[in-house]
């Protein structure tokens, strides 16, 4: 009797440790205005879902960590503490589309047994998590668990991956159309980058997003095993390179490993973002990535001066009715600079071709680099250097001291191409040289911002958008992508989508032509752009004989500021249409850009404060449908409140600037 007794209650203990192995931890987090509920469960996975007044935005989804010692981090995770915050403040932006920026959270940190934890924070318009670690020395990351699940097939707006370079996957422009499409028909011959939209229906639409992404790869998605939701791809750690790509300009990895990063054991991981949005045109105005990103490590950067730039590789330097030999050479450039110097313009690129090809130490014969910097400081206009990833990361240390020291502002950093924890890394320690020397960078050939621009101001410019050099080549519906990326692209940050064609072409008319290229859609469409879209570091790409013959235009464009204090999104439909208003010294400018099909829009002026304005306006011409040249300027008288009707022309565009009568 008694051996069945103590048998009897060593099952009990056991049945008991057994129980409460399996007990899960549930925690829940609103967002302050009480509309978006976090859910989290811990037990045999770490799993997060998300829920919007009440309907399941986010259906649970697994997280976790992977390291090379076979630890799962997330995987029968044991919660020792879980503190809430709650944060409202505002914070000031730099080279930003407003001065100061409202971050209201309420936070989750729950920290577990083995050395980790993870961040949840709930924001009144999405919801972002994102892992840490403290153990000792380095670790071996094999692979990031990340889904984001949901309830039905809905429809999303996808961008693959797909020139891939020398072949090889994980070696990409990051310059892609958006594929509208159900979840489940995802390409199974590609991954997406990000940002990448859903659409939920009833107005809902999730924007997937990363930030603060340092030291470590960007995440790609692909299709999980629900066929209703995506989970995260990263490229593996390089072990070996050659170069190859296009014109032998990238640095392709041949041998990667079988992990993702060696990193710091005591780090905090990137963020993991969703933003929900009510209505469509919350998106053309929101802040999660600079909210997300680490603050500055620049202690003054009151050197930083973002501003247009006058460009010359997209108009072939085709300059005309000029008395010498056009080209890649030092008359050339200084014609440029009294261009841009009579237009009020900052700064001019001297893209590829003006150095010894492989090495930036050297200036090609044709050019005499001082004499145009020289030149351009007696004008007031100074000049950006074009080169390669591969050579800016071998030759920086001695490059970057050089050519500051001669006067030149900065570099437009091109072939990337890549954004696995290598070339990641390498962006922060470009970013940071260059800003010892005081040097502004422009990032092209890469990936997505992630917040770089906000802890290093210094990086005034991103590519990763599918811009117009495509109009050089290219037949896709670029009017329909121009009205998405505001929507999904530039909800990362800023795009350098290099605008400002003079050539203007209707459906019917447009074809590629790389040597005199034309832009799809009217004058107006390319007006609004430089309202609309937001880039610190902002291009002509036209050329100066073009925009001087077109002077009206020409003075619309170098008047909108590349900054604003203030952005008012106003109304839009992604891929459909656009229109927003941005404030800078109490000026406003009014953008608003239409896909292929013609529309009437109403604009509510109420954003503008009490009193009378006089407002310079562009819009699309009678003919313009017929002639995409055709446009109409004039001068309207216009009051907080007023509701002003605007007829876009298909591919077309309205632009105003807005100044008080005093």
């Amino acid at each position: 009797m008694k051996n069945k007794l103590t048998g009897l209650i060593v099952a009990l203990l056991l049945s008991s440790s057994i129980l409460s192995a399996q007990k899960t931890k549930d925690f829940d987090l609103k967002s302050q205005d009480g509309n978006i509920t976090l859910h989290v469960v811990a037990g045999k996975k770490l799993v997060w879902s998300v829920q919007l007044k009440g309907k399941q935005i986010i259906a649970p989804s697994a997280m976790s960590l992977q390291l090379g010692n076979g630890d799962v981090l997330g995987d029968n995770a044991k919660v020792s503490s879980a503190k809430t915050e709650k944060i409202n403040t505002t914070f000031k932006a730099l080279n930003y589309k407003k001065t100061n920026v409202q971050d209201v959270y309420n936070e989750l940190t729950l920290t577990c047994k083995n050395d980790f934890g993870v961040k949840f924070r709930v924001y009144n318009d999405g919801v972002a998590y994102r892992f840490f670690t403290k153990k000792k020395g380095e670790i071996v990351i094999k692979n990031e668990e990340a889904n984001f699940n949901f309830t039905q097939d809905y429809k999303a707006f996808i961008p693959y991956m797909w020139d891939y370079r020398d072949g090889k996957i994980f070696n990409s422009s990051f310059e892609a159309l958006y594929k509208e499409t159900k979840i489940s028909k995802f390409a199974t011959d590609s991954l997406a980058f990000l940002p990448l939209m859903v659409d939920e229906g009833d107005n809902n639409k999730v924007v997937i997003l990363e930030a603060d992404l340092e030291d470590y790869p960007g995440m790609y998605l692909n299709l999980n095993d629900t066929h209703k939701g995506f989970m995260g791809v990263y490229a593996p750690y390089p072990l070996e390179t050659k170069m190859g790509g296009y014109n032998n300009m990238n640095v392709i990895p041949t041998k990667r490993a079988e992990y993702i990063a060696k990193t710091n054991g005591t780090r905090s991981f990137p963020w993991r973002v969703v933003v929900i949005s009510q209505s469509d045109k919350e998106l053309l105005n929101n802040d999660m990535v600079q909210k997300l990103a680490s603050p500055s490590r620049i202690t003054d950067a009151s050197w930083v001066k973002p501003g247009q730039a006058a460009w010359d590789w997209w108009n072939n330097w085709n300059i005309t009715h000029v008395d010498f030999k056009a080209g890649i050479n030092t008359p050339t450039y200084k014609y440029y600079i009294d261009f841009a110097s009579a237009n009020k313009i900052s700064y001019i690129i001297l893209d590829e071709g003006w150095s010894v090809e492989g090495d930036l130490s050297k200036v090609s014969p044709a050019i005499n680099l001082k004499e145009i910097v020289d030149y351009g400081k007696q004008k007031h206009v100074d000049v950006i250097l074009w080169a390669t990833w591969s050579n800016i990361a071998r030759q920086m240390d001695e490059i970057f001291p050089q050519y500051s020291k001669m006067g030149v502002k900065g570099f437009k950093i091109d072939f990337f191409d890549r954004d696995d924890q290598v070339v990641v890394a390498s962006t922060y320690a470009i970013a940071k040289k260059a800003a010892e020397y005081h040097l502004m960078v422009d990032y092209h050939g890469i990936y997505k911002p992630t917040g770089i621009q906000k802890t290093y101001p210094n990086v005034i410019g991103f590519e990763g958008v599918k811009g117009m050099e495509n109009y050089k080549w290219a037949t896709e519906d670029q009017p329909r992508y121009a009205v998405s990326i505001p929507f999904i692209r530039m909800m990362a940050g800023p795009m350098d989508y290099t605008p400002g064609a003079m050539r203007n072409a209707i459906k019917a008319n447009y074809h590629p032509v790389s040597s005199a290229p034309m832009s799809m859609g009217t004058r107006c469409n390319q007006l609004a752009m430089y309202v609309v879209f937001e880039a610190p570091f902002q291009m002509l790409a036209d050329n100066p004989t073009i925009y001087m013959k077109e002077q009206e235009c020409t003075d619309f464009i170098t008047g909108v500021p590349t900054t604003t204090d203030e952005t008012v999104a106003l109304d839009g439909e992604v891929g459909e249409y656009a229109a927003l208003a941005r404030q800078k010294d109490g000026i406003w400018y009014v953008g608003a850009m239409t896909n292929w099909n013609s529309r009437q829009l109403t604009l509510d002026f109420s954003f503008l404060p009490e009193g009378n304005y006089k407002a310079v306006v562009f819009s699309d011409g009678i003919n313009a449908d017929r002639d995409a040249t055709d446009y109409k300027k004039e001068t309207k008288s216009i009051k907080s409140g007023d509701k002003l009707k605007i007829q876009l022309a298909p591919g077309g565009g309205w632009a105003a600037r807005i100044e008080k009568i005093h």
